[in-house]
């Protein structure tokens, strides 16, 4: 049967290679895309919503009733915004967002853009690794049909961009050395976007996808 989609982050690095994979896939029925302001993709697969703010999207008339899958990839740099900036966007949005689902829906399958270091603790002195620890909890607790979390390490982007800072300017640039340590340090995006569509579509008992897990999985697709 074929699946709805819903893509939260659709202009960002990993959504936007997941909205092109579910536009070229025959099992992909429709995508919800969740903007902040309208976009130029036009496709009769595409439903566009327009989201002012993911702290309100509760009260938001939207029909969640026929989805199968979300993805959840909008996320900021840190240090690009204040602390309580960034949690409410690395917490608070992800899990208003499930909430909403879940309210018309809850057998859904819900994915999420974390990243490598995510501290289930809530204890880490790192800002980013405490936040999206949190957000992994409680989107966990939430009992979906399946909720699966990934945790890139560095992101080569496939698709040449202005990058954010002078620390991802060096790592971008230094990208061939950091493939040298193995399959823990990094992932390209087309890469984790594909792991991410594969696992959502197809199935897995893993709730925690580390880069080296996505790596793996690649290499044991590649050999199959």
């Amino acid at each position: 049967m074929k699946k709805n989609i819903v893509i939260a982050g659709a202009s960002g690095m990993i959504g936007s290679h997941l909205m092109d994979l579910c536009l070229k896939s025959d099992e992909v029925n429709t995508i919800t895309s969740l903007v902040r302001k309208p976009s130029e993709t036009k496709s009769p697969k595409i439903r566009e919503v327009v989201v002012r703010n993911f702290e309100t999207i509760q009260t938001e008339p939207i029909d969640f009733g026929h989805v199968d899958i979300v993805f959840f990839c909008i996320g900021v740099y840190t240090g690009a915004v204040p602390a309580d900036e960034f949690r409410k966007i690395t917490v608070n949005y992800p899990i208003n967002l499930a909430k909403s689902v879940q309210k018309t829906n809850p057998n859904v399958v819900f994915c999420l853009l974390s990243g490598a270091g995510a501290d289930r603790s809530e204890k880490s002195r790192m800002m980013f690794a405490r936040d999206k620890g949190a957000a992994e909890n409680q989107l966990s607790a939430m009992k979906f049909s399946r909720f699966h979390t990934f945790r890139p390490s560095y992101i080569y982007p496939d698709i040449p961009r202005k990058e954010p800072n002078l620390s991802y300017r060096l790592m971008k640039a230094f990208y061939p050395l950091m493939r040298l340590f193995g399959d823990t340090v990094s992932i390209r995006s087309m890469q984790l976007a594909t792991v991410m569509f594969e696992i959502a579509l197809n199935g897995s008992d893993i709730e925690v996808w580390e880069n080296k897990d996505m790596i793996d999985y690649l290499n044991r697709r590649i050999d199959s």
